[in-house]
């Protein structure tokens, strides 16, 4: 994928051209009933929970009533077959996940710290999760996409980059749309190709969803949030939906126009997924045409919602539901 003028931003397409896809991780979470440090005296445990923040994304997406489908790879296992369940249940396509009969299905095991911070156990490596590759189903799905959702960390992974990379191309040729979620710490910009690879992403994307200190990362300007959005746009970025947690959320675009939205007053569960859902419930409300003002209401209002439930992709909304949570949840101010 080259950084030339094809690539230029031109805002989101309709969602009647084909479906948002991700490429990514399918995992199970299990998660620690008491709060406390590590794994190693036995605890209660609850779950398994649907996860993976390409899962999560692509499920609030469906959920929200966009076209949906991701590429994926689970293990020949109950952990695999929930997942898919979930998935098409909520209304993804999930004819492109791929079941590999040698790899079990990529596992987090989580405990909450009484600071809120979190202690994991990961089986991703060496699990399906790690084993995708373009299968049939898989070109399939990209060649009638209309729109494709790229998360950051993804391009640390050389298997997932490349395949990002040659799907970008297919679904730009039909005049699809990128965003991307620039997640990307930055010590895996050290690694490889990984640095040249994410600038491109971001050179190439319609829309950018950074969380704090990201947009920095993204833009390369530290500090300043104005001069950060103006080097995206200068770069052909169109539109940036800025997520603020409890303090809400902001859309920035290149004509100048700027919405912000408050948080929500709500009690936090489970923030694992937030991120993933408000971008889920924008791109989703995006394509299907609404304006970046409603769009970002809807999306604030799915990543609110997500915190209050035990699990990472629990608190998933439907339109209705954000509608409901929106009429009945206080605003922070």
């Amino acid at each position: 994928m080259g950084a030339d003028q094809s690539f230029a931003g031109r805002g989101l397409s309709p969602d009647a051209l084909g479906p948002t896809i991700t490429i990514g991780e399918i995992l199970v979470e299990i998660m620690a009933v008491e709060r406390g440090k590590g794994f190693l005296e036995p605890i209660g445990l609850t779950g398994p929970y649907a996860s993976g923040a390409p899962a999560i994304f692509i499920d609030q997406c469906a959920r929200a009533g966009g076209s949906a489908g991701i590429v994926a790879c689970v293990g020949d296992d109950d952990f695999g077959r929930m997942n898919i369940e979930r998935l098409a249940r909520d209304g993804v396509d999930v004819s492109a996940i791929a079941i590999d009969r040698d790899y079990p299905t990529g596992s987090a095991f989580v405990r909450y710290r009484a600071d809120g911070s979190r202690d994991f156990v990961f089986n991703i490596g060496k699990s399906a999760a790690a084993r995708l590759s373009l299968t049939p189903q898989a070109r399939a799905l990209i060649a009638r996409a209309g729109h494709i959702h790229i998360m950051g960390t993804a391009f640390a992974i050389p298997v997932v980059a490349d395949m990002l990379e040659e799907a970008v191309g297919v679904i730009r040729s039909r005049g699809g749309s990128v965003s991307v979620d620039p997640n990307m710490r930055k010590e895996l910009l050290q690694h490889g190709q990984t640095a040249e690879r994410f600038a491109r992403a971001i050179a190439g994307a319609d829309l950018l969803l950074p969380s704090g200190n990201e947009l920095f990362l993204a833009a390369g300007v530290e500090g300043d949030e104005t001069a950060a959005v103006e080097a995206l746009f200068s770069r052909g970025v169109s539109e940036i939906a800025m997520k603020r947690g409890e303090r809400g959320a902001s859309v920035f675009r290149a004509d100048g126009s700027r919405f912000d939205c408050a948080g929500f007053a709500v009690t936090e569960t489970d923030p694992t997924g937030a991120g993933d859902c408000f971008g889920g419930a924008y791109v989703a409300c995006r394509r299907l045409g609404m304006a970046p003002d409603e769009a970002l209401e809807y999306a604030n209002a799915a990543g609110a919602r997500n915190v209050t439930a035990q699990g990472p992709m629990e608190g998933a909304g439907t339109i209705a539901e954000l509608d409901a949570f929106i009429a009945s949840t206080r605003r922070r101010t």
